[in-house]
């Protein structure tokens, strides 16, 4: 997992989260923490486990440090955060050693991570590519599994910000859940 770590330590990605951590710093609600980050790849990591859905753990680490990356953008310039998050992503994988399908997919997923209110997850070959998979279908089972993770892995029902925040109530995470 050394190219995860390239990630972790690519200057770019380190002036983005920084700059993050500092817009986000007094923020009540969710913040964007490497603890967020890394919580999203493990369940996400289990959640590929239990569906069966194949994916590399190196794209799902890869993902979830990258997934929400734009937040900065989006508050400083009014830029969606995955589309942000898409563009940053596609330079640091660049630098950090992953292939152009390897980026195409995690992009992808990026991308649509916000997109899937079913937790469903598609099936994916055990590698990507193997078996006639393409980019597009690979990253979609990653972007459902970001989706979900991402939602697992805030604390709604024990936030104390909870009645002040503007998620729908569909998307909260409201009670524990294995």
């Amino acid at each position: 997992m050394e190219r995860i770590h390239k990630i972790w330590e690519h200057p770019l990605y380190r002036e983005q989260f920084q700059a993050l951590q500092e817009a986000e710093a007094d923020r009540i609600f969710c913040r964007h923490t490497l603890e967020h980050f890394l919580d999203v790849a493990r369940i996400a990591c289990i959640q590929n486990l239990e569906s069966d859905a194949g994916l590399p753990k190196v794209l799902i680490y890869a993902a979830a440090l990258l997934h929400d990356i734009g937040r900065y953008k989006q508050l400083l310039l009014g830029i969606p955060h995955e589309k942000a998050g898409a563009a940053l992503a596609e330079q640091i994988m660049k630098e950090c050693g992953f292939s152009r399908e390897e980026t195409e997919i995690v992009c992808l997923a990026i991308l649509r991570h916000r997109d899937h209110p079913s937790p469903q997850i598609t099936t994916a070959s055990n590698t990507c590519f193997a078996d006639g998979t393409s980019p597009a279908d690979s990253s979609d089972a990653l972007s459902r599994l970001l989706y979900r993770a991402d939602k697992l892995s805030r604390n709604c029902f024990s936030c104390p910000a909870s009645e002040e925040c503007n998620w729908h109530a569909d998307k909260k995470n409201l009670r524990i859940s294995i």
